[in-house]
């Protein structure tokens, strides 16, 4: 499994240098090396990335074909009682309490039981949720939105928000995209051409 995370410098970063955006890129496939996919029951997979995340400029970027989702993004952050039961494939659950048995932490699992309770439209998806025992936000991506036994591979825990569970309200669509990579010889064809009309440019400058 691999994360990549970059950091590029925004207009105002050029007079700034605190001003900083991070993308977070997530391509790879969620359950390799684990047999969540073949084990009967819900398996929920750790290993995640350690991350601070800033909701002003921060993205997550995710490959869709690597997860088996469709774009675009469809995005809600509210309560549990409130998510729809369809058309949404990115979830921040602001509910950070479990109601049904306060004694027990409020997990990945706790959180997905929530949401599949509310979705009837069977398809993969991804939510932050608050965990009670951590007292941070994670990223959960599941096989299945709908279902309550469904396989969950934990992405990242956000780090820099701990204790702020006032901090869910503050993600937002802008925080996410689903995005193919080029393939490497796109890159490659595309980064030698634009060398060629450098040369070319210089060579008439002479």
């Amino acid at each position: 499994m691999s994360f990549s995370v970059r950091r590029f410098a925004s207009v105002g970063a050029l007079f700034a240098a605190s001003a900083m955006a991070a993308t977070i890129r997530l391509n790879f496939d969620p359950f390799a090396g684990s047999t969540a996919l073949t084990d009967p029951g819900r398996q929920v997979v750790g290993n995640e990335l350690f991350t601070s995340f800033n909701t002003a400029t921060d993205v997550f970027s995710i490959n869709p074909e690597r997860f088996n989702i469709t774009a675009p993004v469809m995005f809600l952050n509210d309560i549990a009682a409130n998510i729809p039961a369809s058309g949404v494939n990115v979830v921040v659950l602001e509910t950070t309490d479990n109601d049904n048995n306060p004694a027990t932490a409020f997990n990945a699992g706790t959180a997905a039981n929530l949401i599949a309770a509310q979705v009837t439209t069977p398809g993969p998806g991804f939510f932050i949720y608050f965990n009670s025992g951590l007292n941070l936000p994670r990223l959960v991506y599941s096989t299945d939105l709908n279902d309550p036994t469904a396989d969950l591979k934990v992405l990242a825990r956000l780090t820099n928000l701990t204790g702020q569970t006032s901090a869910l309200a503050d993600f937002t669509a802008a925080n996410f995209a689903f995005d193919v990579p080029e393939p490497a010889s796109i890159v490659s064809i595309s980064s030698g051409m634009a060398l060629l009309g450098i040369w070319a440019y210089r060579r008439r400058r002479k």
